[in-house]
């Protein structure tokens, strides 16, 4: 079994940062989260961006998410600057997409942009709580049972997220991701972040079994499957990538209670797992289960870099080819 010893690695360099030592621990499972933590084919935060303004800007009206509108926002993805939704992706990557379309929609009730709906008319308390979700959205929160709900506007929220889901799909596919898949069939390893399938396998050959994670929507042929698999990844019983798990199109599935279920389901000790991630969601998630946290974010991304460290991460690295990790990655 691999073993995670971090003894004379104070600090760290050449790219791994030793945020908050663990000492010596034997790691029997890994999850992983994929955009941005192994593959480099979604560049999804400016096709979110946009979604999420379109939401809070459009009027969310019947037509909101129709082909026409879909070509016109693919092509203005990247084009503007967008202050608060560029922010919010920053600070919200690894939520459920749903739980992000469920920000953009309660932010257009908060700026009074949605229909005239007798179920919108929201007396001042139901505002209030309405804003207060949007905060919790933002801190990084997916459940909100402990508050009332006006129930139009909860079903209001519902009927428009799915379908704003599959608006950001649709424009994530037109803006990049199609084109990136296409090349990654052609070139795996350029679509790849350095050392990603290498450590993946080195995992595996420990005895180690590998899991993704994903906020993204999972359907035979295409999606992140095909993306996963396009980027070298294979994924079944015994292969690099034990399972794949993620999302549907209309059911929230935060990434903790993901993680929750399948170590209950396969009997995982939580403080023998090695959570690896670039969102707050999963790095949140492994810290508060007690388990290795393992921060995949580039050099430059300051204020990611800011906030894991504050959600309790162990270790940021830059990529997987640091000689200090595979002294931070040893065999028992």
């Amino acid at each position: 079994m691999p073993v995670i010893d971090d003894r004379g690695l104070e600090g760290g360099a050449d790219g791994l940062e030793v945020v908050r030592p663990v000492g010596r621990r034997r790691i029997t499972h890994a999850i992983h989260d994929i955009d941005g933590t192994h593959s480099l084919i979604r560049d999804w935060p400016p096709a979110m961006s946009l979604s999420i303004h379109w939401a809070m800007t459009s009027g969310l009206g019947e037509g909101f998410d129709s082909p026409e509108t879909v070509g016109e926002l693919v092509e203005r993805v990247g084009r503007e600057p967008l202050e608060e939704t560029d922010r919010f992706c920053v600070e919200s990557a690894g939520l459920s997409a749903l739980t992000q379309m469920e920000f953009g929609i309660r932010r257009a009730v908060e700026l009074g942009n949605v229909p005239a709906d007798p179920r919108l008319a929201l007396s001042d308390e139901e505002r209030r709580v309405n804003s207060e979700i949007v905060r919790r959205i933002w801190a990084g929160r997916e459940r909100f049972e402990d508050l009332a709900q006006p129930p139009g506007l909860v079903e209001f929220i519902a009927g428009r997220a799915g379908r704003l889901f599959r608006l950001y799909e649709a424009v994530l596919n037109g803006a990049c991701r199609d084109r990136n898949t296409a090349g990654a069939r052609k070139n795996p390893a350029r679509w790849r972040v350095p050392g990603s399938l290498e450590f993946m396998e080195r995992l595996r050959e420990l005895g180690c079994r590998n899991y993704f994670v994903t906020g993204a929507v999972l359907y035979a042929g295409g999606g992140m499957l095909e993306e996963v698999e396009a980027v070298g990844f294979e994924v079944g019983p015994g292969r690099i990538v034990e399972e794949l798990l993620g999302s549907s199109w209309d059911r929230k599935q935060p990434k903790d209670e993901v993680m929750r279920e399948l170590f209950a389901r396969e009997g995982i000790d939580p403080a023998a797992a090695l959570v690896v991630g670039d969102g707050r969601t999963e790095i949140a998630a492994g810290a508060a289960f007690g388990s290795v946290c393992l921060s995949r974010l580039p050099d430059d991304a300051r204020r990611q870099r800011e906030l894991h460290r504050e959600l309790g991460t162990n270790y940021i690295l830059r990529d997987y080819t640091g000689p200090l990790l595979d002294r931070l990655l040893t065999e028992r």
